[in-house]
């Protein structure tokens, strides 16, 4: 199978062939340079998108408009691009136009200089018009030109200096960094969808403490999550966070989050805290600081934040339960064993455990409820942790019960019982619900199937709302 580089040299080299420059362009070379492996390559050619479309007739003029093609080579797709200069970018965002150029105007249309090298795809020979060699070399992250025009033709590329900074692990150089700061403000112009894909990318990748630390020097949170600033000099109790205040807490459990954290996990420690700042009280007696409720309402908070930046209900579903339950973790030992199982088996639970093993592991050091919980898996592995119903409502329906809010809590009482292996069998189960729930105290049966039962109405049952067919059910 072919990789993207063969197919964009290919590509390349087709479009040489037919007369035009064409060289291997932005992302792709710097990471070569570095020594990573690009996941996408571009082509920047000499050639219009009408004579790219002559040579590739069936690629995709997605964005021709702007210069761009792709063209699907080696059954692989290729950015193409013509070298260009972009014209008026009124709304902070796209320019209104462009003009074809030279691959030397080109570059200096591009954000920063380590994107802005050209390689030549058969000699491999590097070309650079805007020092980006030195800057790699010296891993420094520059805005092409003045940093105050190029982040005012698009917004976005204040989140992607911070992405770039924190993944590639380099150093802003200083009016880039000015720059990026008096326009922080600007991102606001942005859609949040695509402030959405540049955040979910810093907290993916493994440098996402750096990222959460720049965004916040930076001024960036205040345009789309003001909330994450409030945790700066949020103080907490020092006998359960030496490490300081919420801010510095979060900061730390991100650098404590395994390399291949999912986004999901990186969410949920960003959010987990997010509303201790509005619950935080300190008591009058013992200046104990508090933060009664910070795991409801942080929910809550989490829920909005997530929606303003339209993250998919996948998302949202599974960060808002972590967020919700990361305080139950200190109880574990105190369940009883049908809610310790309950508690254990929800879809996020392993990535909860991981939330839980670095919130103590980034304040109080304890490992003891992590330890139990996990010494309990063990325990529980044989069997799934719920297991089919020995019960369900249909039971309970054709022993003459009308359905009602009871239901919910018999049935819940019976899966207690067996969760805790007092029930282990269907049949067990049918008795203990003939005699607690059928017995005379409420209804006189008048078989001894509890299934062929003629149930006479009780006044108890009336006063829970709970009704009964009068006739044999079959």
């Amino acid at each position: 199978m072919s990789t993207p580089r063969e197919a964009a040299c290919a590509l390349a080299l087709r479009l040489k062939q037919a007369g035009h420059t064409a060289v291997l362009a932005g992302g792709c070379v710097r990471d070569a340079i570095l020594g990573k492996h690009p996941k996408d390559f571009d082509v920047a050619t000499s050639a219009t998108p009408t004579q790219v479309l002559e040579i590739f007739p069936k690629a995709n003029q997605v964005g021709a408009h702007f210069g761009v093609i792709i063209v699907k080579m080696l059954g692989i797709p290729i950015e193409v691009a013509t070298f260009r200069t972009d014209g008026s970018y009124l709304d902070g965002r796209r320019p209104e136009n462009v003009q074809f150029s030279t691959p030397e105007l080109d570059a200096q249309r591009r954000d920063f200089t380590v994107n802005g090298l050209f390689q030549d795809p058969e000699t491999d020979e590097i070309i650079d018009y805007v020092g980006g060699c030195s800057d790699l070399a010296a891993r420094v992250l520059r805005a092409i030109g003045d940093p105050q025009q190029r982040f005012s033709e698009d917004a976005l590329r204040l989140m992607r200096a911070v992405r770039f900074a924190a993944t590639l692990d380099f150093a802003i150089e200083e009016n880039t960094w000015n720059g990026i700061r008096q326009l922080a403000s600007t991102l606001s112009r942005i859609s949040v969808e695509r402030i959405r894909d540049e955040l979910s990318r810093m907290l993916a990748h493994p440098s996402r403490a750096k990222a959460f630390s720049l965004l916040a020097d930076s001024g960036l949170w205040h345009a789309f999550w003001p909330e994450v600033m409030t945790l700066i000099g949020c103080e907490q109790p020092p006998e359960w966070h030496p490490e300081g205040d919420v801010f510095t807490h979060t900061r730390i459990m991100l650098t404590m989050l395994p390399p291949d954290a999912p986004l999901e996990l990186a969410l949920s420690v960003v959010l987990h805290d997010i509303a201790k700042p509005p619950t935080r009280t300190i008591d009058a007696d013992t200046g104990r600081i508090r933060f009664n409720g910070h795991d409801e309402l942080g929910a809550v908070m989490a829920e909005d934040m997530l929606r303003r930046l339209k993250f998919s209900n996948d998302i949202i579903h599974a960060v808002i339960p972590m967020v919700a339950r990361h305080m139950q973790f200190m109880n574990v030992q105190k369940m009883r064993i049908a809610k310790l199982k309950r508690f254990m088996s929800t879809p996020t639970f392993p990535l909860e455990m991981e939330l839980h093993r670095v919130d103590c592991a980034s304040s109080n050091g304890f490992t003891d409820n992590y330890e139990f919980l996990t010494a309990k898996a063990t325990d529980f592995a044989n069997e799934p942790l719920i297991p089919p119903p020995l019960l369900t409502g249909r039971d309970l329906i054709k022993a003459g019960l009308t359905p009602s809010s009871l239901f919910s809590e018999i049935l819940e009482e019976i899966q207690t019982l067996q969760l805790e292996s007092t029930l282990t069998t269907r049949e067990q189960a049918l008795a203990y619900f003939q005699n607690k729930w059928l017995s005379a105290q409420w209804a006189e049966p008048v078989s001894s199937n509890p299934w062929s039962t003629t149930i006479r109405l009780r006044t108890k049952f009336c006063e829970r709302g709970v009704g009964f067919s009068t006739r044999d059910p079959k």
